[in-house]
């Protein structure tokens, strides 16, 4: 690898950067759980520093074997390969991954057993001031365990929150293609109240090793600043505790120390971190990402924005939500203005503009999402979600 670096005493030049004999490298991702579900795994490869982001590794056969029993799997979208049939790791049983992939390549991992079984026993949230001096809503879990089997500990979280679109209307603009015409007609689809969905893409892991007591006690999870429009109305998050054996810890906090927040496996590295699996073929190949069998405890928590911060501002929409009033015609007739701005679905509709000046069109509108909450989010209320 060759890096330029120009510096002059007043500006920074371009950052200039070449690679040589970049090495694909298989990535994998695979974690059993003792949840009764369809178990997952990702299959992808890693890729230079140019590159958009790393490719999917296809048509893959893709097995778990634990107690005499063969998981197969299949491939649901690109590099996703989800479990046939719906199971759970049990205690005891030891497990193994198989990977075959399209041009012959075959891997295997080690045997895996599934750590013991600790709760999730607290998860809430708290109004709290950053380290950093940022107000703001902290996400934290209480965790224990007596027996003292397991003191690692990784967490995922799901969170879905509402939105409402501030300027909703009963009606939208359609354009008529007729010199340049648009008429307002009524709204055949509910967009004003929609739910979108996020998942945590951090490393997120805790440990108990150099503690008297085998308890997580206020651990941070997920901080959001209180001018994070996602919580404006009402939030939820689910947490998942994924307990760690000894050696998948130590993989996971090696690879914390080598990544950034842009991916957990497959971006640059100062080094190749080795995991749990290894090409049967060639034992020289290098084979990056981890097997894991851990078990899970998991809670959902629902709050509202006036439950941390009773009777304060909301926070600022995602857009300001400008008002204007296109012509529809540009001046000189060249082009058609607010038709075109409707065709590309950039706005909604506000209201009549009664009066306007000459520069002025006849129809007020705000940027799409502003009318529209579809642009951010589903218009279909999740079915765990309560009010």
């Amino acid at each position: 690898m060759i890096l330029t670096i120009l510096v002059g005493q007043s500006c920074i030049e371009e950052f200039d950067a070449s690679f040589e004999d970049f090495e694909s490298a298989i990535v994998i991702e695979a974690t059993v759980t003792d949840i009764n579900e369809f178990q997952q795994v990702r299959l992808t490869r890693t890729y230079e520093f140019e590159a958009d982001g790393p490719s999917a590794e296809t048509n893959a056969n893709v097995s778990v074997n634990g107690g005499g029993v063969v998981y197969e799997f299949v491939e649901v979208s690109p590099g996703i390969y989800n479990s046939v049939l719906e199971f759970a790791a049990q205690s005891g049983v030891a497990y193994q991954l198989h990977i075959t992939t399209q041009d012959g390549r075959s891997y295997s991992s080690s045997e895996e057993n599934l750590p013991a079984v600790i709760g999730l026993d607290r998860l809430y949230a708290d109004r709290i001031t950053s380290d950093l001096g940022q107000e703001g809503v902290a996400i934290f879990v209480d965790s224990s365990d007596e027996s003292e089997n397991t003191r690692n500990f990784r967490y995922e979280y799901e969170e879905t929150y509402k939105i409402i679109a501030p300027d909703w209307n009963n009606f939208e603009l359609k354009s008529t293609g007729i010199e340049c015409g648009v008429d307002v007609i009524p709204k055949t689809e509910q967009n004003q109240v929609c739910f979108a969905t996020g998942i945590s893409n951090d490393l997120i892991l805790a440990s108990t090793a150099d503690l008297d007591e085998n308890r997580v006690e206020r651990f941070m999870v997920r901080f959001m600043d209180r001018n994070n429009y996602i919580i404006s109305h009402r939030y939820s998050i689910k947490v998942r505790q994924y307990t760690q054996s000894n050696a998948s810890a130590a993989f996971y906090n090696a690879l914390d120390q080598f990544s950034s927040s842009e991916s957990l496996f497959s971006e640059s590295q100062p080094g190749f971190l080795a995991g749990n699996v290894t090409s049967d073929l060639n034992q020289n190949e290098k084979v990056l990402g981890y097997f894991d069998v851990s078990s899970v405890s998991e809670q959902r928590i629902f709050f509202n924005y006036d439950d941390l911060f009773p009777g304060e501002t909301l926070p600022d929409y995602v857009n300001p939500c400008m008002e204007i009033a296109p012509m529809l015609i540009s001046q000189g007739g060249a082009r058609c203005v607010l038709s075109a701005m409707v065709d590309a679905n950039q706005v909604s509709y506000l209201d009549l503009n009664e009066d306007p000046p000459a520069e002025q069109g006849p129809y007020l509108v705000v940027p799409r999402e502003c009318g529209d909450c579809t642009v951010l989010g589903a218009n279909v209320t999740p079915e765990f979600w309560t009010e």
